[in-house]
This record gives C-alpha cells, structure tokens and sequence, in this order.
C-alpha cells in the first residue's frame, strides 16, 4: 500500500489566518493590521519605536512573547498582545507575567 502526502494545510485552533507583511509571518490579520498601524504612527511620530515578540520567561521553563513593545514619544512603553479571544492560557500566563514583572500587558481585541 502506498501512502502520498498531501499539501492540507491544517487549520488554526481559533479560525486565524496567517498573514505576511514585510516579509513578516503574523498569526492573524488582526496582528498584521495592529503592525501596520503602528509603522504608521512611528512615521506620523507618535511612537518613537517598537519592537516585537518580546520574550518573558516564566516558573516551570515557560515562556510568554509579548506581541508588541512601543515606544511612546512621552517615555512611556507599552506592552500590547493582539487577541482575537482570550483564553484561560492566555490569561493565566497575562496574570504569571504582570506579578512577576513590572508591567502591565494591554489588550487589544
């Protein structure tokens, strides 16, 4: 019996698709859309800078990635996750990572 493999590509957990930017994967259109939005507002100069995927390290050898870090021209930074649902994972690792550092992860849905 001969088996062939099949291009399928498997389908998200949460119904996301995948989009490229820049040469860039994003898990979701939505994440893709906030990226774009933020390289809008660097230029405007609203935002002095961002940064992406920021890794936290957390008990038990996990790790959480932050997907946005800005930059704000006023000195602040915020830590932005795109979420198209929040999940009971998610928010535990979200409350893991708040007591265990000094920040705050900001929605956006």
């Amino acid at each position: 019996m001969i088996f062939q493999k099949h291009n399928i590509r498997k389908r998200s957990k949460y119904n996301s698709k995948i989009k490229i930017v820049d040469g860039i994967t994003f898990q979701s259109i939505k994440e893709a859309n906030y990226y774009s939005a933020l390289k809008m507002r660097v230029k405007a100069g609203d935002i002095e800078m961002f940064l992406m995927q920021i890794p936290f390290q957390l008990p038990g050898n996990v790790k959480y990635r932050c997907d946005f870090q800005e930059f704000w021209k006023d000195g602040t930074v915020h830590f932005i996750d795109v979420k198209g649902m929040l999940t009971k994972d998610f928010i535990m690792k979200k409350k893991m990572v708040e007591d265990l550092y000094p920040v705050e992860i900001e929605i956006v849905k």
